[in-house]
């Protein structure tokens, strides 16, 4: 079997700028900021396989074209070799960026595809076989109202992000849903975000027993991490912003996280993460593939993936997404009892929609954070920023 092409598909998941239609867990200021890039590779045995890629994936479009030129005439079979062979086309490029490590994502996940079809298996089958047979997941939620109302669905798990009065919205979800569901919170990294205030937010919200707090600080500031994780008692979760072993290499080794989070599009494909998840397995850390930004092919790779591996804790979903989500694949996974099943069907158990995708062309692929500049200094847009008003921020 020979790899014959590689076709990407740039598709504006949601509604175009400055459109309000947009899923209820989004700030209208990001409206139409997302984009989804799927990639199918073809083979001269008439199999395909699809991927997707992300990072920034209007950039990772031409990334992709590009790594196709080595890739076109070899075996789609020995994903390892092909894995390396990218790695070192690209390395003057950088060797853990997101760019490089999406666009090694989506082809790396459709030659997974390729293969479990080839061989007529379920990726996971690939992969060592299953410990489970159905996913947790968590979804998002903001007000008690939202969180309420997926926990009448089933789900035990949620998250909220933003960092506008975090510990007041973080008890007011605690009081609402009860002892028996799991909460998160996501700081988002902000940059502006010093480790002591972070520490002092982590100190107010012990009380909650959080399941983990999500990206309190930059993860590029490793040392903050680790004075973090020794003032504060709520398991420290980050790694949606790097890619590759090399990437996510300092979280684990230095013991930051508790948790690591990985891009299942960009964190360099089926073959990244499965070794990332051996790394964070020998460290007792657990494995909870980020998905916030996501499209549903990437999904699927992670359900695959999480039922191979011990230390799966979860996978990010966002229940309350654009309708959209589940025209532009088929199969749509369902969730139920706060589980997705882990399909059983060669491959990846999924195909795009091409046609549905044509109907949304990119737009734009950037957008602005509303929820995460110190007040009244929204509108500099400054990467670094002073934190004002901190007693009010801080909930005293």
């Amino acid at each position: 079997m020979k790899i014959t092409g590689i076709k990407t598909f740039l598709m504006q998941a949601g509604s175009p700028p400055n459109s309000k239609a947009w899923a209820a867990n989004y700030d209208t200021i990001n409206s139409g900021w997302r984009n989804w890039l799927f990639v199918k590779v073809y083979t001269d045995e008439g199999i395909t396989g699809v991927g997707e890629c992300s990072g920034w994936p209007r950039v990772i479009e031409t990334a992709v074209t590009d790594l196709a030129s080595i890739l076109v005439g070899e075996d789609p079979m020995h994903i390892e070799k092909l894995w390396q062979k990218m790695q070192v086309a690209i390395m003057g490029h950088g060797m853990t960026g997101v760019v490089g490590g999406g666009a090694m994502t989506g082809i790396d996940m459709a030659l997974w595809d390729i293969k479990g079809k080839a061989l007529n298996t379920p990726v996971w089958n690939l992969l060592g076989g299953k410990l489970r047979d159905s996913i947790r997941i968590y979804a998002h939620a903001k007000t008690p109202d939202m969180a309420l109302e997926l926990k009448a669905q089933g789900i035990t798990a949620v998250k909220a992000g933003g960092m506008a009065d975090p510990v007041e919205m973080m008890e007011k979800l605690r009081a609402a849903v009860g002892s028996d569901m799991d909460l998160m919170i996501d700081c988002h990294g902000p940059p502006w975000l010093t480790t002591a205030d972070a520490i002092a937010l982590g100190r107010r919200l012990e009380p909650l027993d959080l399941l983990f707090m999500e990206d309190p600080i930059p993860p590029e500031q490793a040392d903050g991490y680790a004075r973090i994780r020794d003032a504060v008692a709520i398991p420290l979760a980050a790694g949606e912003r790097a890619a590759t072993i090399w990437g996510l290499r300092p979280l684990i080794e230095q013991g930051l996280v508790d948790v690591v989070q990985p891009d299942t599009g960009r964190a360099g494909g089926i073959t990244q993460m499965k070794k990332i998840a051996a790394m964070a397995e020998a460290h007792g850390i657990m494995f909870a593939p980020h998905s916030g930004s996501l499209g549903p092919i990437a999904e699927y790779a992670a359900l695959h993936l999480m039922a191979s591996i011990p230390n799966a804790l979860m996978l990010e979903r966002i229940e309350i997404d654009w309708p959209g989500r589940n025209d532009v694949i088929t199969p749509v996974p369902k969730t139920v009892d706060g589980h997705i099943a882990v399909p059983n069907t060669p491959g990846l158990g999924v195909d795009i929609v091409e046609s549905e995708i044509a109907k949304y062309p990119s737009v734009r692929n950037v957008g602005l954070g509303g929820g995460d500049y110190a007040p009244g200094t929204g509108g500099s847009f400054v990467y670094a920023q002073p934190r004002f008003m901190r007693s009010k921020w801080l909930g005293k």
